[in-house]
């Protein structure tokens, strides 16, 4: 265990972002599953820009890489346009 005030400290911060991290990355992911559930192309192109932004903030925030955000937004746009 940490001696100092200051590791102390930053162990608590560390922690709470970690859970704050963990919670919207979780959030992130339960809606691109029900979003790749989806059959209806009405539904999915009013779901779409905000599944996007929702990714963008958390590729911003460095919650997950900028990478990853991007090819995810590939892929459920690509989803959508091929939607019936």
């Amino acid at each position: 265990m940490a001696n100092h005030k200051s590791s102390i400290k930053r162990i608590r911060q560390n922690n709470t972002r970690r859970l704050h991290n963990r919670y919207y990355a979780k959030s992130m992911r339960t809606t691109l599953k029900r979003f790749r559930g989806l059959t209806d192309k009405t539904e999915a192109v009013a779901l779409l820009p905000r599944l996007q932004a929702m990714i963008d903030k958390l590729a911003k925030r460095r919650i997950i890489h900028k990478n990853k955000a991007g090819n995810l937004i590939s892929k459920i746009t690509r989803q959508v346009a091929r939607l019936a």
